[in-house]
């Protein structure tokens, strides 16, 4: 289920990232270095997206001799289509402080 709420701009930057080739199959590692997240915060935006059926994930099916297999990741169609929903929406606007009065 997609909740009303905006992401926030380290999931939008992770969709976005995914959205510029969605049949591709996309590291974690890979991601994160795209887009300028740790693992401490890539991977739970990861298991969150792929928990609300936007994004699958798979083992590497032929991982590279002497290294365990990767995680990777794709958006599904409801994915495509919802990263396209948010990234049409406008960002809130900048909220202005008051001046105070002399």
């Amino acid at each position: 289920m997609v909740r009303a709420r905006r992401p926030s701009a380290q999931t939008l930057a992770v969709l976005n990232a995914l959205a510029d080739e969605p049949a591709t199959w996309r590291y974690g590692y890979e991601l994160g270095r795209q887009v300028g997240l740790a693992a401490g915060s890539l991977y739970p935006i990861l298991i969150r997206l792929c928990d609300r059926g936007l994004l699958e994930a798979t083992w590497e099916e032929t991982p590279v001799q002497g290294r365990p297999p990767r995680h990777l990741y794709r958006l599904t169609g409801t994915g495509v289509r919802w990263a396209a929903e948010v990234a049409e929406e406008p960002l809130a606007a900048p909220v202005r402080p008051r001046l105070r009065e002399a």
